[in-house]
């Protein structure tokens, strides 16, 4: 066996050094090379984004294909919607033709194919939906206007086609739409989203009546009518309007009736009273108050719902929660109860002005005092005079800090009664007409208003603000001794009833202790 000597194969004092030359490739075989690797990358990307967009379709897909109705669910009747009598009388008919169809069909009637419920939020659209069906025995079926917003396109659009097949294969039954305006807004000409309301397309496709819907009560629910494209709102579509307002005191007693039902309140416990101390409420903060109140009860270990309950949640649904943890220096509380004193004894001696309900200067949300009123009687319309005295008593509070501070003491404490001061006073002007000097003009949100015009209502909306400052400083004048008593006892009690308002302005003492 031949033997490779040392010297061949290097040595650690000779080693030996080895150069690798690559080898010389032409420039169509690069180019190969580089087209080769783009080709892989761009197939795997394809790939993958096929998969993506066919699994976010299945997914849609799947969403609107396992739509099932309310079945074992609670059904819902009409005796459990209080508060829109007049609304139910006008459904009693779309629940007879669901239940006996040929009673209409013999003497060729057609009910209005799609009903639109229109009203303020929490006032029981949704739940007179549901009553529809379980009065007439039919499935339900849910959907929100949101669940067609999709970012890929067609996919809305296959899931109303999707909803309406699957209604089609159960009818009778009720198809509900809550916040169309979500799906139903008013199309904009526009070339940079053309298929942007594909979804509304295929809705106004779908009433147009191509296919039978004969047995299928469409009903949509909007807090916002006035922004629903024209086209689904004409004859033959969403043709019916049904408003649902908030309840009155009658109405408010019903619901209370309705939801108190589930909770044990105790024997004193007067409804009436509470109905009529919740103006402006709806169903569902109603709801929410029994609720709250029942909360309480059991949180302080009662055995049945108290008035006082029901007052707490009140108090916490109108003024917000306490914040009994917040250190207050003595100097601010002062102030704070001189402010919130100013309120209350404008809203007391001034005519017009709402009944005052409670006053404290215990920081309640964001606000470290509150005076809340609440009207006598449901108000339908305000007046002239009823507004003007809001005016002065928003201003109230500005005006107390001045007389008893000084002007260089005023805070920023009053922001928001100027706010709300300077908003009334331009709603009156230019909604209104309310002013002697504009007159009975109207300048819409849309239209341009001419520099003197808008110059003119700046001026009214000044003079009225002052003239409201004026008032309000006035009252607190004439008052000024109350104006303390008050003060003094909200430092002493921190809140105070209207009861013991009256009673401390008298300069009578509280019977009650610290």
């Amino acid at each position: 066996m031949d033997t490779v000597q040392e010297s061949e194969l290097g040595s650690k004092e000779n080693p030996m050094t080895v150069s690798v030359i690559p080898k010389k490739h032409g420039v169509i075989s690069e180019m190969w090379s580089l087209f080769r690797t783009l080709g892989v990358i761009l197939v795997l990307l394809g790939l993958f984004s096929s998969s993506m967009v066919a699994k976010i379709r299945s997914g849609a897909s799947q969403m609107v294909g396992d739509f099932q109705p309310n079945v074992g669910e609670k059904t819902y009747t009409f005796e459990d919607v209080q508060g829109v009598d007049e609304a139910k009388d006008e459904l009693r008919e779309v629940v007879e033709f669901l239940k006996n169809p040929e009673r209409f069909q013999k003497l060729g009637a057609r009910l209005p194919r799609g009903i639109l419920l229109v009203g303020p939020p929490g006032t029981g659209k949704t739940l007179l939906a549901k009553a529809i069906s379980g009065e007439a025995e039919v499935p339900f079926y849910f959907c929100s206007g949101s669940e067609f917003d999709e970012m890929f396109v067609g996919v809305g659009a296959s899931r109303m086609r999707q909803l309406f097949e699957k209604a089609r294969k159960n009818k009778p039954c009720v198809l509900f739409i809550d916040e169309l305006d979500a799906v139903g807004g008013a199309r904009i000409a526009s070339s940079l989203h053309p298929y942007s309301r594909m979804t509304l397309n295929q809705l106004l496709v779908e009433m147009d009546g191509f296919k039978e819907l004969d047995g299928i009560i469409i009903i949509g629910a909007t807090n916002f009518p006035e922004s629903l494209d024209k086209a689904l709102i004409r004859a033959g579509r969403f043709d019916t309007r049904i408003n649902t307002t908030l309840p009155d005191v009658r109405a408010r007693h019903k619901i209370l009736q309705v939801h108190a039902a589930k909770v044990k309140l105790h024997l004193e416990m007067d409804l009436e009273t509470v109905a009529r101390t919740t103006t402006g409420f709806s169903g569902a903060d109603l709801a929410n108050l029994v609720n709250q109140a029942a909360l309480r009860g059991s949180a302080d270990g009662k055995d049945a719902v108290t008035m006082k309950d029901f007052d707490w949640a009140r108090d916490k649904i109108i003024m917000g929660a306490e914040r009994k943890n917040a250190v207050i220096a003595e100097e601010n509380r002062r102030l704070v109860a001189y402010h919130e004193a100013g309120h209350a004894v404008v809203a007391l001696w001034t005519p017009g002005a709402m009944k005052v309900y409670k006053a404290t200067i215990v920081p309640r949300g964001s606000a470290l005092g509150m005076v809340a009123q609440l009207p006598e009687k449901d108000e339908l319309h305000w007046s002239r005079k009823q507004l003007l005295a809001r005016m002065d008593v928003a201003m109230g509070g500005r005006v107390a800090e001045e007389m008893v501070f000084g002007a260089e003491n005023v805070t920023s404490g009053a922001s928001s009664d100027v706010e709300v001061a300077s908003r009334l006073a331009r709603t009156m002007i230019t909604r209104y007409a309310m002013s002697d000097v504009v007159g009975p003009v109207a300048p819409m949100e849309d239209e341009k208003t001419s520099p003197e015009m808008s110059n003119l209502i700046e001026q009214e909306v000044k003079r009225f603000t002052k003239e409201a400052y004026e008032r309000a400083k006035h009252v607190l004048q004439t008052h000024t001794v109350e104006h303390k008593r008050l003060a003094e006892a909200l430092l002493k009690y921190e809140t105070l009833d209207l009861e013991e308002i009256k009673l401390v302005v008298q300069g009578k003492p509280l019977d009650r202790s610290l």
